[in-house]
């Protein structure tokens, strides 16, 4: 018997609802005006499309069976006659389907006629929604027709034979998915100080679903964007907005169905506008996601518990639709491949420039503080120590400092490359600071020989004691040389490296007085010194900095190899990503595991949506690249090299770290700030859930078929 997959009763891993997604869509169907059997079709054919796409839920414009223009055609007996029959169809129809569907249609209760969403789903109605705030001003006169919720007599509405919850404050939440809870609000209620959804928000909806018909106007659309895009930030929600397009009345307003669905600030999908044909929008909503982030931000729980009083009038219904989890549903969802970096170029452009920034007046406010005016840095002509030279570069310029008051050393040691000596060398020189060379042999061969290790009698032994008798020396060094010169030493390790516990604790690189890289991941550095050197940002050689980026990366702590006649081929004997894991892969596995907390095997299937396929592209200064590919074995192979070393091997080191700048909302493992953990932990769990995933993409649980 299989092991169940994760906590839902699903094991197929390709399914996206086996890892708390949910797809939705919205509908702009093309209608006539008062002809509600024409429109009821149109919202059938449209239902039936998202049914057959795997969604659960599919949401229709306002007044959608009617249209939105019907004025004074509203209180008509025949209109409203036929559009509770046209109400009857869809019900009809949706006992075929397995997908909630709602639609917007004028509803009579008590003698009065309000603007309602009917929420369908399985031939029955769950709910029916009225309209809380009527526009009465421009253009519009919903108070003419109708009344708004507020009016609601009782709680209950007879429609199509059935006796219905009738209500505003009306929340539905899947049996088979509680964290698919949603609320319904209608066009003119998000517009409003605090719309309904605010509330309903807090009283635990991660879906809030707007029918609207909204005019086009000029300027409209992107207010309307920014709008939807503020409320799902607000309410941490995704937040599914249709509105009314071709067929509404052009007496004296146009229309664009502009359809949006956002998550938590994020636009995932939109509609194009003025579209002459029936169509849908998609989304994949990752709910897990929204109730981690409810879960992590304290004061969504201070807000629930102050508005308390506004949340408990709230009723749900439960929905009884089953989610299709008989097959595999691949994500309708873009998954950055790099996480921390954005892959539009503007966005991208934009983020180096802001976390620069950042390190730069970090370490221009320590120095401040400090009263230091120099620092001291090592520079071994790899990525993360020209990155920090880089910002210090930049902090003397704002300091009015020169930069001969940066103490560069590059310190060879028994493994350093010529390549690497020479980068070192050459970016010292273009950057302007004062450069020296310390050969740090003789001291490690002393150390080596004090402590009794074969290296120093002649034996090439290269262990654990060899590599790091090097890392301490030159620690040391900058130490003592900070102590010499009345200066600071500058840390120069990453994020990526802290996570994975590469990096010599205490007297290694692991310490320092201040470190601007301690929040930066690997990939992103890579970034950011491209993007120095595409900008000139500090002046520094564009080819020197090209070159260091498409170094291999190695701690070069162990001679290269050597060739037939015994020289030293140029091959470094340390590849630090045949140890630990490509670095592509890493970051993306720490962002996902430090920023959500998400399981691995989800991890593993947003690794897959992202890595699952070979890309090309080219990078910000235009040169081809082909980018890699990784199957779901070599996702999770990798994947269990990070758990093992970020949950058992590595959190006594990210427990003892210099001070450093937080960069992004990424996160940081400094314990004084986003993560605290015991040192003496177990990757036990989490192993155990990597175990579940599957060889292969169409597998089962356990790697079974």
């Amino acid at each position: 018997m299989k092991k169940p997959f994760s906590t839902l009763s699903s094991d197929l891993f390709s399914n996206l609802y086996t890892h708390d997604f949910a797809r939705v869509a919205v509908a702009t169907p093309r209608l006539r005006v008062a002809d509600p059997a024409f429109n009821a079709a149109q919202t059938i054919a449209l239902a039936r499309q998202a049914h057959a796409q795997g969604a659960v839920l599919v949401a229709f414009p306002e007044l959608g069976l009617s249209a939105y223009t019907c004025e004074d055609l509203f209180h008509q007996r025949a209109l409203q006659d036929a559009c509770e029959a046209a109400l009857q169809q869809i019900i009809n129809e949706s006992t075929l389907l397995g997908i909630v569907i709602i639609v917007g249609m004028p509803v009579r209760s008590r003698h009065l006629l309000f603007n309602c969403a009917v929420v369908v789903a399985g031939g029955h109605i769950l709910g029916v929604v009225p309209k809380s705030f009527l526009p009465n001003y421009g253009e519009f006169y919903e108070s003419r027709q109708f009344s708004s919720a507020d009016c609601a007599q009782d709680a209950m509405v007879l429609l199509c034979g059935q006796q219905a919850r009738f209500g505003a404050g009306l929340l539905f939440e899947f049996v088979a998915q509680p964290l698919l809870r949603f609320h319904v609000e209608i066009c003119e209620d998000v517009w409003v100080p605090i719309p309904p959804s605010s509330f309903a928000a807090l009283a635990g909806a991660t879906v809030l679903v707007n029918l609207s018909a909204s005019n086009a106007l000029v300027g409209k659309a992107s207010y309307r964007q920014q709008l939807v895009q503020q409320q799902s930030a607000r309410c941490i929600a995704a937040y599914l907005y249709t509105s009314a397009g071709n067929g509404e009345s052009s007496t004296d307003m146009a229309w664009d169905g502009q359809s949006l669905i956002c998550e938590n600030g994020e636009l995932l999908a939109q509609s194009e506008r003025f579209l002459d044909d029936s169509h849908l929008v998609f989304a994949d909503i990752d709910l897990e996601r929204l109730s981690r982030e409810r879960m992590r931000q304290g004061t969504f729980g201070q807000s629930v518990r102050r508005h308390a009083g506004e949340t408990a009038s709230f009723d749900v219904v439960a929905v009884d639709t089953a989610l299709p989890r008989d097959r595999a549903l691949a994500l309708m969802r873009h998954v950055e491949r790099f996480p921390y970096v954005p892959s539009d170029p503007s966005r991208r452009d934009e983020r180096c420039t802001e976390v620069y920034h950042i390190q730069v007046q970090a370490l221009v406010q320590r120095l401040g503080a400090s009263g230091m005016k120099k620092v001291v840095i090592g520079v071994s002509g790899g990525l993360d120590s020209t990155h920090a030279l880089l910002v210090c570069a930049r902090a003397m310029d704002k300091l009015a400092l020169p930069r001969a008051n940066i103490l560069a050393y590059t310190m060879p040691g028994f493994a350093t490359s010529e390549r690497t000596i020479v980068q070192a060398r050459e970016l010292m020189a273009v950057i302007g600071c004062s450069a020296a060379e310390i050969d740090i042999r003789p001291s490690c061969i002393q150390m080596l020989a004090d402590i009794g290790h074969p290296y120093a009698g002649g034996c090439e032994v290269y262990d654990v004691t060899f590599e790091n008798v090097q890392a301490g020396e030159r620690t040391s060094h900058l130490f003592r040389l900070a102590n010499l010169h009345g200066a600071i030493v500058i840390g120069t390790g990453d994020l990526s490296e802290l996570a994975l516990g590469w990096c010599t604790y205490g007297v290694g690189d692991h310490m320092s007085h201040y470190n601007v890289n301690a929040s930066v991941p690997k990939t992103l550095i890579s970034h950011l010194v491209r993007w120095v050197a595409e900008t000139g940002a500090v002046g520094a050689s564009a080819h020197v900095l090209q070159r260091i980026v498409d170094t291999e990366i190695s701690p070069e702590l162990v001679p290269g190899k050597k060739d037939q006649d015994g020289k030293e081929s140029g091959e470094p004997a340390q590849k630090t990503q045949d140890v630990i894991g490509p670095y592509e892969l890493q970051d993306f596995n720490l962002y996902y595991t430090l920023r959500y907390g998400f399981a691995p095997s989800k991890v593993a299937f947003l690794a897959l949506a992202a890595w699952g396929e070979r890309e090309s592209g080219r990078w910000p200064n235009g040169a081809h690249v082909a980018r890699n590919a990784y199957d779901l074995a070599a996702i999770k192979r990798n994947l269990g090299i990070f758990l093992y070393r970020f949950f058992k091997t590595s959190q006594f080191k990210r427990s003892c770290v210099p001070n450093g700048p937080k960069v992004g909302t990424g996160g940081s493992l400094s314990p004084r700030g986003d993560w605290r953990a015991p040192s003496d932990s177990e990757a036990t769990l989490w192993l155990a859930d990597l175990e579940r995933i599957p060889d292969r993409a169409d597998e089962g649980g356990d790697g079974a078929a």
